[in-house]
């Protein structure tokens, strides 16, 4: 069975910093595409960054340069470091582990299913 638990988020400032985490257990993350995507108050879901089997990484145009994603093989957890947040960056943030992708290119991944997704951490940016 797959489960991904989150952990980290919080409430910061504007330029702040924040890190979240995604422990995996039944998959193996060194081999499995991985997204982090947001959920906003009032917008619709966006994928803001992947990472695929080989560790290629890829981000939207709204967080890159702020945003690193990148896995921890030991720990098997996903991780997102998030810096200079802005107020546009409040949101919900899931985690998706997609074992069956084929490809991942501006912070999403193409897959023949919705995989699995982490249960969400709130992120909060204020002025």
């Amino acid at each position: 069975q797959v489960h991904l638990v989150q952990s980290g988020g919080g409430s910061v400032q504007t330029g702040g910093s924040l890190k979240l985490s995604c422990q995996v257990s039944g998959l193996i993350v060194s081999s499995t595409c991985m997204e982090w995507f947001r959920q906003g108050p009032g917008v619709g879901r966006e994928e803001v960054a992947a990472i695929d089997y080989s560790g290629s990484q890829s981000y939207a145009d709204s967080v890159k340069g702020r945003f690193a994603v990148y896995k921890d093989n030991d720990k098997n957890t996903l991780y997102l470091q998030m810096d200079s947040l802005k107020v546009e960056d409040t949101a919900m943030y899931y985690c998706r582990a997609l074992p069956n992708c084929g490809y991942c290119s501006e912070g999403y991944c193409i897959a023949s299913d919705t995989g699995y997704r982490g249960q969400g951490t709130q992120v909060t940016v204020s002025a």
